[in-house]
């Protein structure tokens, strides 16, 4: 399975003290202490994911457990609104690459500083976090990359002016966060709170057969 980039300093901090165990104890001694970079490297992988290009649908940009799924909480939602909002949790055993929930074009990554207060809690709306605007056919779908109490970092690899398929990697969050999906009320959600989503592959919302995007 593929490994992220991102994961090799990590990896090799890792490896650090598996390499000293070797050093002085051997191999056989050293076995337990490797459990740790390939631990590292785990919560790095990157699976190939097959995306519907069926613009009509939304797809979940992470793999997770729904938080919340309604109207957008008027606290949490972007400008430009009204939205509908899913609210995804990824605990630190997911898989961390972050996907695209619909075609179009980058119109605008915003970063945003914050606090880090743990990504299961209603109020991680407020930690630091990177917003991506997207141009789907025209209309405007957002998604946010929210870090958590153990996610330090945000790491988003698009760029305004960027076009993209729906299920492309957009990046990825270090150990442990969440991601918020905002859509125009003119969509239907598909998904309910406490259910697991799939990155790339999950519908989130859709836009009615008979409707427009």
């Amino acid at each position: 399975m593929r490994i992220d980039r991102a994961a090799i300093p990590f990896v090799l901090i890792a490896a650090a003290p598996a390499v000293v165990v070797w050093l002085w104890g051997g191999a056989l001694v050293a076995v337990p202490a490797l459990l740790l970079p390939l631990a590292t490297a785990a919560f790095f992988r990157d699976p190939d994911r097959a995306a519907s290009q069926d613009p009509s649908l939304v797809l979940s940009p992470a793999d997770g457990r729904v938080m919340y799924a309604g109207p957008a909480r008027v606290e949490e939602a972007p400008s430009g609104g009204p939205w509908l909002q899913v609210t995804i949790f990824l605990s630190v055993l997911d898989v961390h690459i972050n996907r695209t929930p619909v075609s179009g074009r980058v119109t605008r990554v915003d970063y945003q500083p914050g606090s880090f207060l743990p990504a299961y809690k209603r109020e991680s709306f407020r930690n630091e976090r990177s917003e991506i605007w997207f141009d789907h056919a025209g209309v405007t779908v957002v998604a946010r990359q929210v870090v958590g109490l153990l996610a330090r970092r945000v790491v988003c690899r698009l760029t305004p002016g960027q076009q993209v398929d729906a299920g492309a990697r957009l990046g990825l969050m270090k150990f442990g966060s969440r991601m918020d999906v905002f859509v125009p009320v003119t969509a239907r959600l598909e998904v309910t709170e406490k259910q697991t989503v799939c990155g790339g592959e999950t519908v989130l919302a859709r836009w009615p057969a008979n409707g427009t995007l």
